[in-house]
């Protein structure tokens, strides 16, 4: 739609509108009558950051620097949060390899200690370890009976 196919007069609303663009200050004119204008642009003109700025803290009471600050420690706090995430990682890091190494050395020891037990378990080397002790324990040479338990009707 156009302004002209409307029934508004827009000269009359304009002028209740502010405009959109920046801020206009107007001074009282001066002895040339002219009046003095400037934007808000203007005043905050851009000054080159030096280092003597930066050293002695006067940066941080700039306005730019003031409108950015809860940024800024928002950034501070991620920061952190990733300073801490990584010290975290790296110290399970180092608990897993050493529950890896203590797991690994377990089962080394678990297969020695179930071969030993398999070996002496073997009847020639109970009959050694019982010689050895002397209990006067012999093997038996007749093969064992069973037992039959018969039923009463």
């Amino acid at each position: 739609m156009y302004r002209d196919d409307r029934n508004i007069d827009f000269a009359e609303i304009e002028s209740f509108v502010e405009p959109l663009g920046p801020a206009v200050e107007k001074k009282p004119a001066d002895s040339s009558g002219k009046t003095a204008e400037k934007t808000n642009a203007d005043k905050d003109e851009k000054k080159p950051i030096r280092a003597k700025e930066f050293l002695d803290g006067s940066i941080l009471t700039r306005e730019g620097m003031t409108r950015q600050l809860p940024f800024v420690l928002f950034l501070t706090l991620l920061a952190v949060l990733y300073i801490g995430n990584r010290y975290h990682a790296e110290r399970m890091v180092r608990k897993i390899t050493e529950t890896e190494l203590e797991v690994k050395n377990l089962r080394a020891e678990q297969i020695t200690i179930a071969a030993e037990l398999m070996n002496i378990s073997k009847p020639s080397e109970v009959a050694a370890i019982v010689d050895a002790k002397s209990l006067g324990l012999k093997p038996s040479v007749e093969p064992p009976k069973k037992l039959i338990r018969k039923r009463n009707p």
